[in-house]
């Protein structure tokens, strides 16, 4: 018989804290982006490497979030915690060294852009932050799971990703019992799984709006904006969204395996992927076909 988790840690209390703040600062990877085992691409995967249009938006978006995340860090009063923080954003600012890197190594060319005003109000821009990459690295590892079963990125650039994808893991975790821990703490923790489920549809629907909104006069082009979006378009070609959500629950439950069962790991979107991936199943074939001849035409346009 398995006990509910409550009952083998106290989420919200001391122990809670020192638990995921200590497990997230010894797990810290120490490396460099000039250090890591660059390949050789031929001309062919070059091309490829260079077509992917999201490399700009994953620069920008790690570089301000190391910035945002270390302003942040200096306004929080709880040692622990802030140093975990603070930490966290020395690993977003390296996330961007190593895109940055190679972008220069392999010749892709990102336009230029001013860096984002940080906002006034810090905390509710590091939580809709961290409800955001829980969004997009949940996709993420399955985009790059299909990515790498289909050969569609050698296997050599994988030992560059895997670390950040590994870091991007770690974030998630200390993220929801940072804000499970926080919320019990000042006596909110009764709906917390409501704030939970409020945020995570607030993190799509800015999604939503940037592809919509993309386009238009000031607005960057639909393909500069959202990494799920503009990911999923250029690693998919044709596979089912029945495939991708799949491969998405797969790769999420491989990567968080590797961390301590006595702490929360990210639950909502798996749980909602769970179900949208059965009923997708159950769809009648006729509109199996039709969905995937509909994603195979996506893909030919590309």
């Amino acid at each position: 018989m398995f006990l509910p988790l409550e009952y083998v840690m106290k989420i919200g209390s001391a122990a809670h804290k020192e638990l995921f703040c200590q497990r997230f600062m010894d797990s810290h990877r120490l490396y460099e982006p000039e250090q890591l085992p660059w390949p050789e691409l031929d001309r062919s995967m070059l091309d490829r490497l260079r077509g992917i249009p999201f490399w700009d938006e994953a620069l920008y978006t790690e570089r301000h979030a190391g910035v945002m995340l270390n302003a942040y860090a200096e306004t929080v009063t709880d040692p622990m915690i802030q140093d975990a923080i603070a930490l966290q954003a020395r690993e977003e600012a390296r996330h961007g060294r190593v895109i940055e890197h190679l972008i220069q190594r392999y010749g892709i060319e990102v336009p230029d852009r001013p860096p984002k005003v940080l906002p006034v109000d810090l905390e509710p821009a590091f939580i809709k932050f961290g409800y955001g990459e829980c969004f997009d690295s949940f996709f993420a590892f399955g985009l790059f799971g299909m990515a790498r079963q289909g050969g569609f990125i050698p296997d050599p650039l994988f030992t560059i990703f895997d670390p950040i994808l590994d870091e991007e893991a770690r974030h998630m975790v200390f993220f929801v019992n940072w804000i499970a821990y926080k919320r019990i703490s000042e006596g909110r923790g009764v709906f917390r799984d409501v704030a939970s489920l409020y945020q995570y549809a607030g993190a799509l629907l800015r999604r939503f709006d940037n592809l919509k909104g993309a386009g238009k006069k000031g607005k960057p082009p639909a393909h500069k904006k959202g990494f799920t979006a503009t990911g999923a378009k250029s690693i998919m070609m044709g596979l089912t969204l029945s495939h991708f959500l799949e491969t998405c629950l797969v790769e999420n439950a491989q990567r968080m395996s590797a961390y301590d069962p006595q702490l929360l790991h990210p639950e909502v979107l798996p749980r909602l992927t769970g179900v949208a991936a059965h009923i997708l199943k159950r769809l009648p074939q006729s509109q199996k076909q039709a969905g995937a001849k509909a994603d195979l035409k996506q893909g030919a346009n590309v």
